[in-house]
């Protein structure tokens, strides 16, 4: 199969696992709660690299999503015991902590292809070239099992979670009556953003997937007002975003992965204008209706 078939392949699972747990962070409005994994995750990535000597996803994903669950804990406790604002205690932790992963990085991992660049850009168009062989075999280019695997363990995590992530996500006090724990799931949410943003720093980058973390859900919430359709919507949104991404950036032989973003972005600008619920132009005019309506009677 050819290179661009693979690329648009990669694109789609890291979309698809974005868009899943995207959505609950846009509903408990902490979208931004991503990026601030997705950058404080660094030092754990530098640490298990530091601890095994090798790169092997296993020890950098445990390492990120140690950091990963780190972040949100440090973050609930500035905002509850230091009197921080939820934003200013995100600012704060990620920053801190992104800061942290750059002197590991330049101090002990400067020798090898190890550094903060390759985290935050990734290049998504050499994925076809990383082979993954089992027995002697070709098996496809490793980021797709990768990402494959990660969204396998999405869908389960919100399948089988639906009804308790629902609750947390839209009315927390009522979970908790009827004995949800919204702490862990809350930890579990966290822990899976983070699973999901380091399974995809190799392939796309840190910041493309803050903004499949973010774009597609918001986009599906100006669509519909159903969770269900939301998940739905934010998955085939984030698919249609690999898609023309690529294209687009074959077209003006640019980056991929900003394409992908570019892509995002413009079906969220036309949801924002013409969705029938919340859309600026069906808004405007069913205001200059009202009017008419009066005048006439």
């Amino acid at each position: 199969m050819n290179t661009g078939f693979w690329i648009i392949v990669v694109g789609a699972l890291v979309a698809g696992s974005c868009a899943l747990v995207g959505c609950f962070l846009v509903l408990r409005r902490q979208a931004m709660m991503g990026d601030a994994i997705s950058h404080a995750v660094l030092p754990g990535i530098v640490l298990a690299f530091m601890i095994t000597g090798s790169r092997n996803t296993v020890p950098m994903v445990i390492g990120a999503g140690a950091f990963g669950l780190l972040t949100v804990f440090i973050t609930g406790v500035l905002e509850r015991h230091g009197k921080l604002q939820p934003d200013a205690s995100l600012g704060v932790t990620f920053t801190w902590l992104f800061a942290v992963g750059v002197i590991l990085v330049s101090a002990f991992a400067g020798h090898v292809d190890l550094d903060a660049e390759c985290v935050l850009y990734g290049e998504i168009e050499y994925t076809p070239l990383y082979i993954w062989t089992f027995a002697g075999h070709d098996m496809g280019p490793r980021a797709a099992w990768i990402m494959g695997a990660a969204a396998i363990a999405n869908a389960l995590f919100v399948v089988l979670g639906y009804k308790q992530l629902k609750l947390c996500a839209f009315d927390s006090a009522l979970a908790t009556a009827v004995g949800i724990n919204v702490a862990v799931w809350h930890y579990l949410l966290m822990g899976f953003v983070s699973l999901t943003t380091v399974a995809a720093f190799e392939s796309v980058g840190a910041i493309l997937v803050v903004a499949l973390l973010i774009v597609p859900p918001n986009t599906a919430y100006l669509l519909t007002d159903r969770l269900s359709r939301m998940l739905v919507i934010a998955v085939l949104l984030g698919i249609a975003s690999s898609v023309g991404g690529y294209w687009l950036a074959k077209g003006l032989d640019s980056s991929t992965s900003a394409a992908i973003a570019v892509v995002s972005g413009i079906f969220f600008v036309l949801a924002a204008l013409f969705s029938p619920s919340h859309g600026v132009v069906p808004r405007y005019i069913r205001q200059r209706r009202v009017p008419l309506e009066t005048e006439a009677l």
